[in-house]
């Protein structure tokens, strides 16, 4: 019986998540097409302006833009479920392709800011709880609170001001240089990006770590340990911490949009080659394409993370199990 409510609670949440990717698909489908914007520009360029109607009618048939919306809709679907999303109208290549070149990039800078985030998070959260209501954590708190109100773009562009105009000791673009480079050339290029990324997510989630430790500081059974001359440091990194470690692999996977939408946001300032810019550069030039296959692609990382998210607090807390599969049990 156990065995059959977790299939069918797995299958529900496969399902949704299915229904889920449909609907962001169909509302991003038909938003994109009623857009203001000429989708040619993207195709031919400049050479649009000197079509002639009957020129422009033919580019526009055989790009299969002259077909009803739900026409277009339906025909993009089934090509999908086979695994052709098309072509790129800037790039005039598989939009599965352009978006691997560029993934890369993206998984390198997303990545490096999201493993620097929680490593530094897991470290001040640590300091602050061992330091309750002392001067470091106070500054900390204060600190935090400014930082994590100032908004990604911003905090971009003052360390290109800072690091890239004035300092010159940073590039402020690209991922690389021209020509390529070496390691050095693109832990260069890495350095402003990923310092952004960090420094827009660190002092929220460390909060949220200093939080989380402080209820365990204040359970019972540290209070008893306590009292048993259990020393400090056992109790925070043997007890305390222990006991923290799930919630924050939860945390960690909550956070994954968070992080992602920020790193795209990084990727647009810094002009950094990777699907943060790709989405912003087929929103811009209706590279109707393109821009599926991406909100596809974030749509699901976005959704998959929200699934472990829960599969971890189930685990966490047995009940949110009991109450799904109880609510599946009764259909």
């Amino acid at each position: 019986m156990n065995i059959r409510n977790l299939a069918l609670g797995w299958g529900k949440r496969l399902l949704s998540l299915l229904l889920s990717m449909f609907l962001l698909v169909t509302i991003v489908f038909y938003v994109s097409r009623l857009a203001p914007g000429d989708p040619l520009v993207s195709y031919y360029g400049d050479r649009v302006e000197r079509m002639t109607p009957a020129e422009r009618a033919w580019a526009e048939d055989r790009l299969g833009l002259n077909d009803p919306i739900t026409v277009q809709y339906i025909r993009w679907l089934g090509r999908a479920l086979q695994g052709d999303f098309g072509i790129s109208y800037q790039y005039k290549m598989d939009a599965a392709e352009v978006i691997a070149s560029r993934a890369g990039n993206t998984l390198v800078l997303g990545g490096a800011g999201f493993v620097l985030t929680f490593s530094l998070s897991l470290l001040l959260g640590v300091l602050c709880a061992w330091h309750e209501d002392g001067p470091l954590d106070r500054v900390l708190c204060k600190l935090g609170a400014v930082a994590s109100c100032v908004p990604e773009f911003w905090l971009s562009l003052g360390v290109i001001l800072v690091f890239s105009v004035t300092l010159r000791w940073l590039p402020s673009s690209g991922a690389y240089s021209i020509g390529g480079g070496g390691l050095g050339d693109r832990l260069a290029h890495l350095a402003l990006p990923v310092s952004v990324v960090v420094a827009g997510h660190l002092w929220y989630y460390a909060y949220m770590v200093r939080n989380r430790l402080l209820e365990e500081v204040r359970a019972d059974y540290v209070l008893l340990a306590k009292a048993k001359g259990v020393t400090k440091g056992r109790v925070m990194f043997r007890h305390c911490l222990r006991s923290a470690i799930p919630s924050y692999l939860s945390l960690m996977a909550i956070s994954v949009p968070h992080i992602l939408g920020g790193t795209y946001i990084v990727e647009m300032v810094f002009s950094y080659p990777g699907l943060g810019t790709l989405s912003y550069e087929s929103a811009r030039y209706q590279d109707y394409n393109l821009l599926m296959l991406l909100c596809l692609l974030s749509g699901t990382v976005v959704m998959v993370s929200g699934m472990i998210a829960q599969f971890v607090n189930q685990r966490l807390d047995p009940r949110l199990g009991v109450r799904d599969t109880a609510g599946v049990s009764q259909l």
